[in-house]
């Protein structure tokens, strides 16, 4: 019986030692990153203040239109001479063309789907034709996942958006830091970032070329992490690192886009060690999208704010705080 006793021990005893150096609730088997399961939450989302969600970097659908955007042919493009953005190209029937930061020109590609494409149709390629001050030889087509051939100017594929309800808005501009307005040759309109080669506000190379994650000195909130765009990066009070969870779905992603994988080499000055107590792992959402987290903590952008160095999300609902690289919640109230 003593022996039968002991070996229990032995095994409860390596349980427990194996529950201490598991990363986020998973076995990591030491790896630098890793994919976790998260569950859906019960329970409604807070939003925060601020109420109804904005549009998001991350690409989560709108479920609030108070109309849309068309949804067919751009037919015969134009330009918009707007004063706080410069030339935007528009469609024929005035509805601003965005592109999207995490799709690529050369070669053309588009990384928007799902409920991505929702909240930002792919404009169709097809009857597409230029206008006045738009060169001809810029317009082009991506095939897409599903099959259907989408518009590129200048090889970058471009979106109308869903909450920009009568020609002229331009809703979209600067949206989760990703989404930018379109000028006629493709790149960035003067009021956003810069296109490839160019610097403009808010844009990487304006900021110097950072890597995925890295951090800068916030004058209130000290050193803060931000992503590759130079935008604050937060964290959800609501969420659990233990096991890892993320209480913002739906809705919620559209105001707060979750921050997608960064691998531990593309980080400077960010903790990312996996080592069971500080998991620098990938978070695998119910919803299919992928999250970089860090001390298990699922990262987000706010899509209030429109330029690196801003923190418009701190504090928002006393649940939503700016990160620190060890992942610690910054000026959260003791």
């Amino acid at each position: 019986m003593k022996t039968s006793w002991r070996n229990a021990s032995l095994v409860a005893t390596a349980a427990f030692v194996l529950a201490l150096t598991t990363a986020c609730g998973q076995e990591n088997g030491g790896a630098s990153s890793q994919n976790v399961g998260a569950t859906q939450p019960a329970g409604g989302i807070d939003l925060g203040a601020g109420g109804s969600a904005a549009g998001s970097g991350a690409g989560a659908g709108a479920k609030e239109q108070e109309g849309a955007a068309p949804q067919g042919a751009a037919g015969k493009l134009a330009v918009l001479d707007s004063q706080q953005y410069g030339k935007v190209l528009t469609d024929s029937a005035g509805f601003a063309l965005y592109r999207f930061d995490k799709d690529t020109a050369e070669p053309p590609k588009t990384t928007c789907e799902g409920e991505c494409a929702t909240t930002w149709p792919p404009v169709p390629a097809s009857g597409a034709t230029a206008a006045e001050g738009v060169d001809k030889s810029l317009i082009g087509e991506v095939s897409r996942p599903d099959g259907t051939k989408q518009l590129t100017i200048g090889g970058w594929p471009m979106y109308r958006y869903a909450k920009d309800t009568k020609a002229g808005d331009v809703k979209g501009e600067g949206v989760g830091g990703a989404w930018f307005a379109s000028a006629p040759d493709g790149k960035k309109a003067a009021g956003g970032g810069a296109g490839k080669g160019d610097k403009g506000s808010g844009s990487a190379e304006a900021i110097g070329d950072l890597p995925g994650l890295s951090t800068r000195n916030d004058p209130e909130l000290g050193e803060v992490v931000v992503d590759k765009n130079g935008m604050t990066v937060y964290r959800f009070e609501k969420d659990t690192p233990w096991p890892m969870k993320s209480a913002c779905t739906g809705a919620c992603l559209e105001k707060w886009p979750v921050v997608e994988p960064v691998d531990a080499a593309d980080t400077k000055g960010i903790d990312n060690k996996n080592d069971g107590r500080r998991g620098y792992v990938v978070l695998n959402r119910p919803d299919g999208l992928k999250q970089q987290s860090i001390d298990c903590w699922p990262l987000y952008t706010f899509a209030g704010d429109k330029k690196p160095g801003d923190t418009n999300g701190q504090g928002v609902g006393g649940t939503w705080y700016a990160i620190s690289p060890e992942g610690k919640a910054l000026g959260k109230p003791k």
